[in-house]
């Protein structure tokens, strides 16, 4: 039976992106949408711009594109603004983050000239290893959160955007667990008020946003809206919400690797991940606190896809580390191994060795661009709270409370797409199709 669907509203007028953080990841994006649009660079990686969804029978041959199927947000209508720790503009950034190559910047330099960013909450506690000089000054963590209130009014007014959308493409911060302070929006803005350590510069953007119903996500694993007093903000101004952590590099290849193993019931003794990376996030990550932070997010993915609880002759005594290394002559320019230690048939031993060299930054900015639309596109069809079906994109994915979260790529990807065909009112694909064999 087909249901009806979602009333959504059209994206009329132009969409502003709110990006915190405007350094290699962010300058990358921006970069990338005005070269598309201007015909001189194709958006590879990006569900959608590029994705098709199959709709109907598979005899129907109907598989349209994204773009074409849900009311997305063009292009041509983004505009954007940006908070960093560093005064220098997209333009000047993007040179000093080495992503893309200066004939392209210098192509798109007008463009990217005018994106100044603003001052940004800056909280060294947090990330010890930058030296901040472009950030806010404020007796209060409050007082903060109204500047950055202030900043979103004022470029939505000069930017004439219709709609806000806020992501978090900044630093990972340091290791931080909940505290009674994140419990309820009345105890964190009693704690904003009383500078509260426990609340992260992330957590007041974040504030700042979901006060506003703008739309958020999360980019990195910081704590930032996995706490009830997010939550209860979202659900308060019905604003969607997600997170965390962009699925790029060793992990996304740990969601297609994973999966496939699983299914073909091979065991695994062990799983070793190394990275060597130089750009500022590597520099981040090389003090232990940044780590542990990030060290959480990429451990969690192996234990919900292999669930050794089901199968400990499998994966009960499973050896899994991760380890990052700053490496400054490498730049953006990541390079990861894994040594997998599997074993078959009557416990034969084998192995698997992968050796990705990737672009963080290449691989991340897809990401920005698809939560971006998709955020926009929850927001205006009445989607409120964690968006659970955007966690193909996330390394630890953000799931409603006595839940697990859902690691493996191929289930985060049939629940997406399934998503849209419930918002568009078509049948979900189960891949069922029994008739076929009658």
């Amino acid at each position: 039976m087909i249901q009806k669907p979602v009333a959504i509203e059209k994206p009329q007028g132009k969409l502003g992106v709110l990006l915190v953080g405007l350094g290699a990841v962010s300058t990358t994006f921006v970069a990338g949408v005005a070269a598309c649009r201007r015909k001189i660079g194709r958006p590879f990686g990006s569900l959608t711009q590029m994705g098709t969804i199959r709709l109907g029978k598979r005899k129907d041959h109907k598989s349209p594109p994204v773009k074409d199927f849900v009311p997305l947000t063009s292009l041509e209508d983004l505009t954007f603004g940006a908070w960093d720790v560093f005064p220098d503009n997209a333009y000047d950034a993007a040179l000093k983050a080495g992503v893309l190559e200066k004939p392209l910047l210098d192509s798109l330099k007008e463009e990217l000239t005018t994106l100044q960013p603003w001052p940004a909450a800056f909280d060294k506690n947090y990330v010890r290893k930058l030296d901040g000089t472009h950030t806010k000054k404020g007796s209060t963590k409050w007082d903060l959160a109204q500047q950055i209130t202030e900043d979103i009014h004022r470029f939505k007014e000069t930017s004439r955007a219709n709609r806000l959308n806020m992501i978090w493409c900044a630093s990972t911060e340091a290791f931080l667990s909940p505290h009674s302070v994140h419990g309820s929006i009345e105890s964190f803005e009693k704690g904003l008020k009383n500078n509260d350590p426990a609340i992260a510069p992330s957590m007041i953007y974040a504030y700042a946003a979901l006060k506003l119903g703008i739309p958020f996500s999360n980019g990195a694993p910081n704590l930032t809206v996995d706490i009830p007093a997010m939550q209860q903000l979202a659900a308060e101004t019905h604003t969607p919400l997600s997170g965390k952590d962009f699925k790029t590099g060793q992990t996304l290849m740990k969601t297609i690797i994973a999966p496939g193993l699983r299914a073909r019931l091979l065991g695994i003794h062990g799983w070793f991940s190394s990275n060597i990376l130089g750009n500022r996030d590597g520099e981040v990550l090389d003090d232990p606190e940044n780590f542990k932070t990030k060290e959480e997010s990429k451990l969690s993915v192996l234990d919900t896809i292999l669930q050794p609880e089901l199968q400990p002759e499998l994966y009960g005594e499973l050896y899994h580390k991760v380890r990052i290394n700053y490496y400054p002559p490498r730049g953006d320019n990541k390079e990861s191994w894994d040594n997998i230690d599997i074993f078959g048939w009557l416990d034969y031993p084998m192995q698997l060795k992968i050796n990705f060299l990737c672009r963080d930054s290449i691989l991340a900015a897809p990401i920005v661009l698809d939560l971006v639309l998709f955020m926009d596109l929850a927001k205006r069809a009445g989607l409120k709270g964690i968006q659970e079906w955007l966690s193909f994109f996330y390394k630890s994915p953000m799931v409603a409370e006595g839940l697990y979260p859902e690691h493996n790529l191929f289930v985060q990807q049939t629940k997406l797409k399934n998503t849209l065909r419930h918002l568009m009112g078509e049948e979900p694909i189960t891949h069922l199709e029994l008739e076929y064999n009658e």
